[in-house]
C-alpha cells in the first residue's frame, strides 16, 4: 500500500509560493503567477482530464490537487488570466518560468511568445507587445516525454527502488516583472580573498553601492577591493549586499569572499576552504518531497532541511541529479551550507554497464565511444553550461559534478576542460563513483557494500557517496511494503548504533590518510529508498544531534 503525506498544513494557505524568486537579481516590482489554473490534458487514448492544478505543483503531486495524473506522453494545457498593473505601462514587461517539465509552449493572448525544452532550467520572454488592456490570457503547452536526449535525473514511468515518480509540467514560480527598455539583464560575480569583480549583461554604466560606498561600473563591470574582508564559510557565512543603479534600473543582490584551493598538507593532497584543509561533511540530497514531489510545500520548507542538517553537524549537502528554485541556494548561502551541484543526467541508463559492472569492481572503463548521439552529447554540454551560469554566482557551491555513475558519461576529459574554462573557481569532480578517466580535481568514489577503504592517490580523496543504511518506520513510509537500501535494520536504536559505528570505526581513520570529503546516502527517504536521516514526510527523524555532532566535532583535517 502507498501513501503520501501532507507535511504542509498552514502554510499554503493564500497564494503558494510568494517569495521573491530571484534573489541574486532582485527588482521591487514584480507579479507572482502561481496559485489556481485550468489544466487539461488529452491522453492518446482519448481520455480528457480537464480540473483545476496548483501551480507551482507538479500534477502528479498531493498538492497540485490534481486527483488523477496525467500520463507521460500526455500533453497538457495550462491557462490562466491576468491583468498588468497600470504603474507598468510604457515599460517592457517580462515573463519569467523557473522550471517546466519538459517541453514548452508558451503562448500570450493566443500568440506564441517562446518555446523551452530543459524542464530543469529557467527561461523568460518579453511578451510587452503581446500584451492587451484588460485581461489578458496566459497558455502553456507542455510534455513531458522523458526523452533520453534531454535531461532527466531520476525520474521513470515504472518508479521505484531509486528511481522516483516523475514531475510533469510547471513545478516553479511564474511571475512577471517590468523593466525599462536598458536593463541588466544578468550579474556576473567573481572573487578572490579580497576583491570581488561584478558583470552587469545588457548595461555599459552605471553605479554599485557597497556599505556606503559607490563603485562605477565602467563597460559592464566593477572590480572592488575589500578592506577587512570577511570570509564566507559554514561556520560564518558572511555576506556582502550592493544594489545597482544603471540608467532607470535598479537592482539589488550579494556576494561572498571564499576561495577554494587544493594544497599539499603533510605530504597529502588537501581540498581547502579560505586556504585551510577543510573536511566537507555531507549528505546526498535528492530534492524529492513527499507531497509535492519535486517542490517543497513552502520555500521555507528549505531552509528548515538545512537547519535540520546542520543541527546534526552537516556542513554540506550534495544535490543530486536535480536543480533547485534559487531559494534554495540563496538559503544555503545565508544559513551556511555548502553544496556540490550535480549536472542532471541524459542519455540512457545501462544496467550491466553502469550498475552490475562497477559492483563487480570494473570501474576503468575508456568513455570515449559511451553516450555517442551527437544531439545527446550536445544537450547535456549546453546544459551544464546554462547550469554554471545560472547557479555559478552563489558562494555556497564549491563543486560541481559532472557525471554520475556513468549515467550518460561520454569523454569526461573533455567535459572537465570545458567546465573549468567556465568556472576555474572551483573544484570539479568529473566522474562520481567510478569510469574515472584522467582529469578531474578529485579521486571521487561510490562505496556501498563493502568496507569503507580508499587507496593513495595524488588527488585529493573523496568518498562521494556511502552508507544508505535503512531503517524504517511504517506510519511514516511512503510504502509500507516494499524497501530500498543498502543495510537494513528493525529498530531505531540498532541503525543509529551502527550509523555511529561506520563513522567512527570506518570513516575517521581515512582522514589522516587523505580522505577529505564525506556525503552520506542520505537527507531523507524518497518514496521506496528509505534509507534519509530523515522521513520522506519530513516528521521523523531517525536520529538526533546528540548523536551525531559528536562525530561531526571530531571529522577534521
Amino acid at each position: 500500500m502507498q501513501k503520501l503525506y501532507t507535511a504542509a498544513g498552514e502554510a499554503l494557505q493564500g497564494t503558494p509560493w510568494p517569495a521573491y524568486p530571484r534573489p541574486q537579481l532582485a527588482r521591487r516590482d514584480w507579479l507572482n503567477l502561481n496559485g489556481d489554473w485550468e489544466l487539461l490534458s488529452v491522453s492518446g487514448y482519448g481520455h480528457a482530464l480537464r480540473c483545476t492544478v496548483r501551480v507551482p505543483f507538479c500534477p502528479e503531486s498531493l498538492l497540485s490537487g490534481v486527483e488523477q495524473p496525467p500520463k507521460i506522453g500526455d500533453r497538457l494545457d495550462y491557462r490562466r488570466t491576468f491583468m498588468v498593473p497600470d504603474e507598468w505601462y510604457g515599460k517592457r514587461v517580462l515573463l519569467h518560468f523557473g522550471a517546466v517539465m519538459r517541453h514548452a509552449v508558451v503562448l500570450v493572448n493566443g500568440k506564441e511568445v517562446c518555446r523551452h525544452k530543459n524542464g530543469y532550467l529557467p527561461f523568460s520572454a518579453d511578451i510587452t507587445d503581446t500584451l492587451c488592456e484588460g485581461l489578458n490570457e496566459l497558455t502553456v503547452r507542455v510534455i513531458n516525454d522523458l526523452d533520453p536526449r534531454f535531461p532527466w535525473g531520476k525520474q521513470k514511468v515504472d518508479r521505484g527502488g531509486m528511481w522516483y515518480t516523475p514531475c510533469s509540467g510547471i513545478w516553479q514560480t511564474v511571475w512577471l516583472e517590468p523593466v525599462p527598455e536598458t536593463y541588466v539583464h544578468a550579474l556576473h560575480i567573481t572573487n578572490g580573498a579580497d576583491w570581488v569583480e561584478i558583470g552587469a549583461e545588457g548595461v555599459r554604466r552605471g553605479v554599485i553601492a557597497l556599505d556606503g560606498k559607490e563603485y562605477p561600473l565602467q563597460n559592464g563591470k566593477a572590480r572592488i577591493t575589500l578592506e577587512d574582508p570577511q570570509l564566507w564559510s559554514p561556520e560564518k557565512p558572511y555576506l556582502y549586499r550592493f544594489t545597482l543603479t544603471s540608467g532607470e534600473d535598479r537592482v539589488s543582490s550579494y556576494f561572498a569572499l571564499r576561495t577554494l584551493t587544493t594544497e599539499t598538507v603533510d605530504g597529502l593532497p588537501r581540498l581547502c576552504l579560505n586556504g585551510k584543509p577543510y573536511f566537507f561533511h555531507g549528505l546526498l540530497d535528492q530534492g524529492y518531497w513527499s507531497d509535492g514531489l519535486y517542490t517543497p510545500p513552502t520555500p521555507e520548507s528549505f531552509e528548515e532541511d538545512i537547519l535540520a542538517m546542520k543541527a546534526l553537524g552537516f556542513n554540506t549537502l550534495r544535490k543530486h541529479i536535480k536543480i533547485e528554485p534559487e531559494l534554495f541556494y540563496y538559503a544555503c548561502d545565508r544559513l551556511g551550507m555548502i553544496v556540490f551541484q550535480d549536472m542532471v543526467n541524459n542519455g540512457r541508463y545501462r544496467f550491466v554497464h553502469d550498475t552490475l559492472l562497477p559492483t563487480l569492481r570494473i570501474r576503468r572503463i575508456s568513455d570515449r565511444r559511451t553516450n555517442p548521439d551527437p544531439t545527446t552529447r550536445q544537450i547535456f554540454l549546453q546544459a551544464m553550461e546554462d547550469t554554471v551560469r545560472l547557479l555559478g554566482n552563489h558562494p555556497c557551491i564549491c563543486l560541481w559534478t559532472i557525471f554520475n555513475e556513468g549515467w550518460g558519461q561520454f569523454e569526461a576529459d573533455k567535459a572537465y576542460e570545458t567546465l573549468k574554462a567556465l568556472d576555474p573557481a572551483r573544484f570539479a569532480d568529473s566522474t562520481s563513483g567510478w569510469f574515472r578517466q584522467t582529469k578531474s580535481d578529485v579521486e571521487s568514489l561510490h562505496i556501498y557494500f563493502t568496507r569503507l577503504k580508499l587507496a593513495r592517490s595524488k588527488k585529493p580523496l573523496l568518498l562521494s557517496e556511502f552508507g544508505g543504511y535503512v531503517w524504517k518506520d511504517q506510519a511514516h513510509s511512503f510504502n509500507q511494503d516494499k524497501t530500498y537500501g543498502y543495510r537494513i535494520f528493525r529498530d531505531r536504536e540498532s541503525f543509529a548504533e551502527a550509523l555511529q559505528k561506520l563513522y567512527r570505526k570506518q570513516l575517521l581513520p581515512l582522514i589522516p590518510k587523505g580522505l577529505c570529503g564525506a556525503i552520506y546516502t542520505q537527507v531523507s527517504d524518497v518514496e521506496d529508498e528509505t534509507n534519509g536521516l530523515l522521513t520522506f514526510d519530513r516528521r521523523l527523524y531517525k536520529v538526533s544531534p546528540e548523536e551525531l555532532r559528536l562525530i561531526s566535532d571530531e571529522l577534521k583535517i
